[in-house]
């Protein structure tokens, strides 16, 4: 998926303008968004506040950090099982 152009603290920014009153169609020829992009943003996070949005990012970075260390220990386990069955075969 192709990351945006925008931070979520400006995705908020550009929702808060339009809470506020100005025109969609202004906002998005103003910052470069399409309309269809600016209603998406707006049905995910609407109503949050930039303080929220980074809490909303946290548990997804430590959920990509913890699979990651599953998965080196997955790999760490399987090749000392095969170690111990080449020994096992040796003997």
């Amino acid at each position: 998926m192709r990351k945006s152009k925008f931070t979520e603290t400006q995705i908020v920014g550009m929702i808060k303008e339009a809470e506020s009153g100005a025109p969609v169609p202004e906002i998005c020829r103003k910052h470069g968004v399409g309309q269809s992009t600016f209603y998406m943003w707006r049905s995910k996070y609407g109503g949050m506040e930039a303080s929220d949005v980074k809490r909303l990012k946290e548990p997804e970075d430590e959920n990509r950090k913890l699979k990651d260390i599953i998965a080196t220990l997955s790999l760490k386990h399987s090749m000392l099982e095969e170690i111990i069955s080449k020994k096992r075969k040796n003997k």
